[in-house]
């Protein structure tokens, strides 16, 4: 499956799910600057990439949804190509519109860094057909401003299309509904706070994070 990573100033999460995708994938991303207007033909996945962009100033998601690359990121996803939005990149994608609500600082306003238990609650989309309905997972968290946020009627729009991929099982930053991944309506974009590509392998401690890639694999293969 090919590629493609959005490579932010300031990211530092870029090479991590590039390591994640060619260890999955057997191929190595295309790395895309986010200064550039066009993506590479075929791809099977685009990657916004988590580790805040712009040093995490000033709504860095919200800078970041203004480069060039995120308007061709957005003509992509309109046309189906699956887009995976991770921590930042989650923000950017609620930043562009292609998901409702917006992510604000945590609940109690620390940096929460460490693995976090989600329940998989969407099982049909094409992130998330290797898990089972309900299950538990382990994924790692890193962040500041992973609250998410959308007002009653949205929330209520989501939850009766089955939007929401995953819940946090233990809601370390207040998210509304204890959501940790919440997927678009025609399903082929994904943003959530939780870094699946830091459990891919059993140095990680686990293999919770690979699967959605390979879940992945397979559905654009299919």
């Amino acid at each position: 499956m090919k590629t493609a990573v959005i490579v932010f100033p300031g990211s530092n999460c870029d090479r991590d799910i590039a390591v994640a995708l060619e260890r999955v994938t057997g191929t190595a991303p295309a790395m895309v600057w986010h200064g550039e207007s066009e993506l590479p033909d075929g791809l099977g996945l685009i990657a916004l990439p988590g580790g805040f962009s712009y040093g995490d100033y000033l709504r860095c998601g919200a800078i970041s949804a203004r480069s060039p690359i995120v308007r061709a990121v957005v003509e992509a996803a309109g046309r189906g190509v699956p887009v995976l939005g991770i921590c930042n990149g989650f923000q950017i994608l609620t930043e562009t519109g292609l998901l409702p609500g917006a992510l604000m600082r945590n609940r109690d306003l620390n940096f929460v860094c460490r693995d976090v238990p989600l329940r998989v609650e969407n099982v049909r989309s094409i992130f998330t057909g290797r898990y089972e309905k309900d299950e538990e997972i382990l994924i790692p968290v890193a962040h500041h401003d992973g609250n998410y946020f959308a007002d009653a009627e949205t929330l209520d729009r989501i939850e009766g299309e089955g939007r929401v991929a995953f819940r946090y099982a233990e809601n370390v930053n207040g998210s509304a509904h204890d959501i940790a991944g919440l997927l678009n309506a025609q399903g082929n974009v994904l943003g959530m706070m939780p870094h699946p590509e830091r459990r891919i392998e059993a140095a990680h401690g686990g293999d919770d994070g690979r699967r959605m890639f390979e879940g992945l694999m397979e559905a654009v293969a299919a």
